[in-house]
């Protein structure tokens, strides 16, 4: 005989807010809900997690289910459980984000959303349930997460270029960078390898680098504090 709860439960639901760099832009996948509720709206992936299954598991599973986005490395962002969330009931969601290179995963609408697609961060159309506010809470943690770990070892070339990496940060950020400040800043940090110069180009060959993985991952682990506030342009808003 099972054990009977004495007070009422939650419904317990997972959503993931995978960003996507496409060049110089910052996008988010979004799918269209196929069902009630918000029938016709967009919506970031997910759904309700299965008795046997874990939250990360279940995270995962609903992403490829509804945009066919797999092997992406989600990290949990925050929990979203205000009365009224959910026209169904009371709904806690547990959202998961990751930051992932656009063009590695193609897309295609499964399961209950009727269509999936990549949206500008700052061209959203309105979101069912409370998604704008996941939406914010997610951009916030990604722009505030490049101040203490390293991006780009996924995101970009093998070897890559310091205007590459620069303007992967500037796309995160949402500004303008410094050029001088920046490179003096991240080459301080001695996570890069300085490899030869770029070949078959119009313009000055500019130096091609990489990371170092060890390094890299030491930075991963322990954390750093890269002072945005001295690389972005004065200008900039």
């Amino acid at each position: 005989m099972g054990y009977t709860y004495e007070y009422p439960r939650p419904a317990l639901t997972v959503d993931c807010i995978i960003f996507g760099l496409d060049k110089k832009e910052l996008k988010v996948l979004l799918i269209k809900r196929g069902h009630e509720p918000y029938i016709g709206k967009w919506a970031l992936p997910g759904g309700f997690v299965d008795m046997k299954e874990d939250l990360k598991s279940a995270a995962l599973r609903e992403l490829e289910e509804e945009t066919g986005v797999k092997d992406v490395f989600i990290e949990q962002l925050f929990t979203f459980g205000k009365q009224g969330r959910d026209p169904r009931g009371r709904v806690v969601s547990v959202a998961y984000y990751a930051l992932v290179n656009l063009s590695e995963h193609p897309i295609h609408a499964s399961s209950d959303a009727d269509d999936a697609a990549w949206y500008n961060i700052d061209e959203l159309p309105p979101l069912a349930f409370d998604h704008e506010e996941i939406m914010d809470v997610a951009t916030k943690r990604l722009r505030g997460k490049v101040v203490y770990q390293p991006i780009g070892f996924e995101l970009l070339p093998a070897k890559f270029t310091l205007t590459q990496l620069q303007q992967l940060y500037e796309t995160v950020l949402g500004v303008e960078i410094n050029k001088r400040n920046f490179r003096t800043k991240i080459l301080k940090m001695d996570i890069l390898e300085q490899c030869e110069r770029q070949q078959g180009v119009s313009h000055r060959p500019a130096f091609l680098y990489r990371f170092n993985e060890e390094k890299y991952n030491e930075f991963l682990e322990k954390g750093f504090i890269f002072e945005i506030g001295g690389i972005i342009k004065k200008d900039t808003p």
